[in-house]
């Protein structure tokens, strides 16, 4: 995948999270809610180091 490419899905990524989190309502936050949002970050971080250490 094309540098270009994977800035553009890394971006899409962290547009999606941002939208989840602006969303979430804090009185109604579970744990499970929390959990997800750090898978989410957790695969965009490895995302980028795969494709650092590819390049």
């Amino acid at each position: 995948m094309e540098t270009q490419e994977r800035v553009q899905q890394l971006k899409s990524q962290l547009i999606g999270f941002l939208s989840r989190l602006e969303n979430l309502d804090p009185n109604d936050t579970s744990l499970d809610d929390i959990d997800q949002l750090i898978k989410m970050v957790e695969k965009m971080e490895d995302d980028l180091s795969f494709h650092v250490n590819k390049e």
